[in-house]
């Protein structure tokens, strides 16, 4: 990775960041170890850190330079691309150079002051990943984290086409010209005669399949437990669980892959008074598993404590608190999953948790289908969130979120209900046949929403109080058994190109007290 140093003390830290992020997604993508070469980190005190740097420039598998306007002012820098350019040419390659554009150069978007610069025009002929808007986010976001994935996908890809017999990284020598800053990502060095063809053609490298270890009840695979089979794996390994009942709660502290061998419903992992799962590393992926946790004091199906966990064709359950908690700023992927009858929430995001959750059914929960709350702001796609005894999504103690495409329905509170100065965005859901108001929007709940069918509840389709004040665009609240929408005690809100008609009781009551805060604009009552 060539950058700038100062460029990483100015994000305070955040490049250093980014390269480990890559680094771990590059393993998750192979199995294998993907060391990142940076000066600042991989460099002894003492040791004659330009010529290790030049002398893995010889060793080298690829280039990311991080661009920003420091990057073409700095000679250390320029003079390691056009290295790498010498090598690219001398390997015949055109792939080994993967840009990050990381600040917005003058010397790439103007044509003219690109051809003053040969460097410029060649990183601008390049395909490179676009971090601009991304600057400023989490790398926890999945914007960040789905650019990291496709650079890593980038350089899996480049990597099946390096040839094996790279050079192997020499001793310093104490002669080199000093040089500043640069920092290099290495691969690590093949130079088996295995990988060399008759002619001396180095040939291509084969992908490395993942580490894997069975696990199995009756004592038939490597390892009889899950707790056990973790102990011994290495990160990126793949762990597969055969059918049986396993009595035990784990703890991933490694990135691996475990995934059910079998039937989902004869693939059980139950604990009680604990976790079934408790996960605090950075990366890693559970599927088709039964998680059962059966009761005790504050416990969780799935405690997501940090980094991207994908969860995914899982059937999860809990008789403590959530089914699946998510917080401290962990990012995890949940799809096509049950997840039912939970003893509290079926999701519960907090303290500032993120989170993609796509294609899930979570159902027959004690309170919320799903609650966020304390700056938390996941994004929710195409869920069925339905029969909760309580409501289907609660938003409160600003708690953010993205909500699309969702089907929130038959719960017994609201389908949605907004508190306590949560803002999220609701765009194309539909709430309907809830047994109250389909959205419950108060104590200074905002929010937006944008084309939303609410329909056929049992209250009205909006109720707004307390100062509330959401915005409506081109919503469909339509056939609930009383009003459209009701605003009362110190609700307001914005309401535009709505259709609000065959409502039991009409479209609108708002009482006096709320008639300035209100605004209405090109609706169909």
């Amino acid at each position: 990775m060539s950058y700038v140093r100062f460029d990483d003390q100015h994000e305070e830290g955040r490049l250093s960041q980014f390269r480990e992020r890559l680094s771990g997604e590059i393993r998750l993508q192979t199995g294998d170890a993907f060391d990142i070469f940076q000066d600042r980190n991989d460099i002894k005190w003492g040791e004659q850190w330009q010529a290790r740097i030049e002398d893995t420039l010889d060793a080298v598998t690829f280039l990311i330079p991080i661009i920003t306007p420091g990057f073409f002012k700095s000679h250390a820098c320029r003079t390691e691309l056009e290295r790498f350019l010498q090598r690219e040419k001398k390997l015949k390659r055109g792939d080994l150079i993967l840009p990050v554009y990381y600040v917005e150069c003058p010397v790439l978007g103007n044509a003219a002051k690109r051809k003053s610069d040969t460097l410029a025009e060649i990183l601008a002929a390049r395909q490179y990943a676009d971090w601009r808007e991304l600057r400023f986010e989490p790398l926890t976001t999945p914007a960040a984290g789905k650019t990291l994935a496709q650079l890593a996908t980038q350089v899996v890809a480049a990597l099946e086409r390096v040839p094996a017999a790279a050079k192997a990284v020499t001793p310093p020598k104490p002669t080199r010209k000093r040089r500043s800053h640069p920092a290099t990502i290495t691969a690590p060095a093949v130079s088996s005669a295995a990988n060399v063809g008759p002619v001396g053609t180095p040939k291509i490298s084969a992908r490395t399949e993942p580490p894997t270890l069975i696990v199995d009840a009756m004592h038939r695979g490597d390892h009889p437990t899950l707790t056990a089979a973790l102990a011994a794996a290495i990160p990126g390994s793949r762990i597969l669980v055969r059918p049986g009942l396993y009595n035990e709660g784990v703890v991933i502290d490694k990135p691996v892959e475990i995934v059910g061998d079998g039937e989902l419903g004869e693939i059980v992992i139950e604990a009680t008074a604990k976790d079934v799962v408790l996960f605090k590393t950075s990366m890693g992926r559970i599927a088709n598993l039964t998680l059962r946790q059966n009761g005790g004091e504050r416990c969780f199906g799935i405690d997501i404590a940090q980094g991207r966990l994908e969860v995914e064709g899982c059937d999860i359950t809990s008789r403590s608190l959530a089914c699946v908690a998510i917080h401290d700023g962990a990012d995890p992927r949940l799809r096509r999953n049950r997840i039912h009858d939970g003893k509290r929430s079926g999701i519960f995001v907090y303290e500032n948790g993120m989170g993609t959750l796509e294609d899930n059914d979570i159902y027959a929960h004690a309170l919320a289908g799903i609650e966020i709350k304390t700056g938390s702001n996941p994004t929710l796609r195409r869920n069925r969130i339905h029969d909760g005894i309580q409501g289907g999504v609660l938003i409160q103690k600003d708690g953010l979120g993205t909500l699309e495409d969702n089907d929130i329905f038959a719960n017994s509170y609201s389908g949605v209900e907004i508190t306590k100065g949560a803002n999220p965005t609701l765009r194309r859901n539909r709430i309907h046949n809830g047994k109250q108001s389909g959205l419950f929007v108060h104590a200074k709940g905002q929010g937006t929403f944008e084309d939303n069918d609410i329909f056929a509840n049992a209250f009205g389709g909006v109720a707004i109080t307390e100062e509330g004040n959401p915005t409506f665009r081109r919503n469909r609240i339509t056939k609930n058994n009383y009003r459209a929408i009701r605003i009362f005690q110190g609700g307001g809100g914005t309401f535009e190109d709505n259709d609000l008609r065959e409502n039991a009781l009409g479209a609108w009551e708002i009482t006096a007290d709320c008639a300035s805060k209100v605004i209405r604009t090109r609706n169909l009552e």
